[in-house]
């Protein structure tokens, strides 16, 4: 073979490979991002060809540009119901009008379970759904109301839009709203690392993301409070979105999962 026949045969092969990798981007929940896509993105990546690339934004926002035609799939940590009403929550929000498709489907991939956590230093071992809604919605307090010491509580949530947030206000607390002053995180990562500061905070995350991240903060017993975790289409996934939902919830994919 000549010089120039290797060079023909070494572009077919870089062309090739530039065909098998596709980039596919997933906007949405952070959980979804850390506990499933981006701990599996090489062996999804070795597996189909897909190179996913995740926009970390929330449910709400996810959803959002899933509307607005940006990405073939949103990444939700809640029902389709609930990702459908995180995202008129953060378009509220944006103050920007958004229009929901009628064929919106749920595809999901794991259970996720929502934990309660407090400073390491909180004494606290165990609290009620009861205690959970008047603590979180500003009736109670202090912690001294629930057997813990004299001490301000300070509730910390995510941002509007998150399905943590609207899952835990659903379940735990009826659809009260939040105190007043209650602190907005931008992540899950900041909402854990400001329960760990704050002596008297409380917060909820998710579970898998907390084993990963615990820093100086840990959970309460609390009422189970779960929910699904998947991607969101407009009308049947498209083939490399397929992939990646396949991919998860095979064996090997299941494997991956933080």
């Amino acid at each position: 073979m000549n010089v120039r026949q290797l060079t023909i045969a070494l572009i077919a092969t870089l062309a090739g490979a530039a065909v098998c990798a596709q980039e596919v981007t997933v906007a949405g929940s952070t959980t979804v991002q850390k506990r499933i896509l981006e701990p599996g993105a090489a062996g999804l990546k070795a597996a189909t060809g897909i190179d996913v690339k995740v926009q970390g934004s929330g449910t709400g926002k996810g959803m959002i540009a899933l509307f607005e035609g940006k990405v073939p799939a949103a990444a939700a940590s809640e029902t389709l119901e609930d990702a459908v009403g995180s995202a008129r929550k953060a378009a509220k929000e944006a103050e920007k009008t958004i229009s929901v498709p009628g064929n919106l489907q749920f595809h999901e991939i794991v259970k996720d379970v929502i934990v309660v956590i407090v400073n390491k230093d909180n004494k606290v071992a165990a609290l009620s759904k009861d205690q959970l809604k008047d603590i979180n919605s500003g009736k109670v307090k202090n912690w001294k109301e629930v057997g813990g010491a004299d001490l301000p509580i300070k509730v910390v949530t995510s941002h509007a839009g998150s399905a943590t947030r609207a899952v835990f206000q659903k379940q735990v607390m009826d659809g009260a709203e939040y105190v007043a002053g209650a602190i907005e995180a931008r992540t899950t990562r900041e909402e854990i690392a400001e329960v760990a500061r704050e002596a008297g905070a409380i917060g909820a995350v998710s579970e898998g993301f907390f084993a990963q991240n615990p820093s100086k903060s840990k959970t309460v017993k609390t009422p189970t409070i779960s929910r699904p975790l998947g991607l969101v289409t407009v009308g049947d996934a498209k083939p490399e979105v397929k992939k990646i939902i396949d991919f998860f919830k095979s064996v090997e994919g299941k494997k991956l999962i933080q």
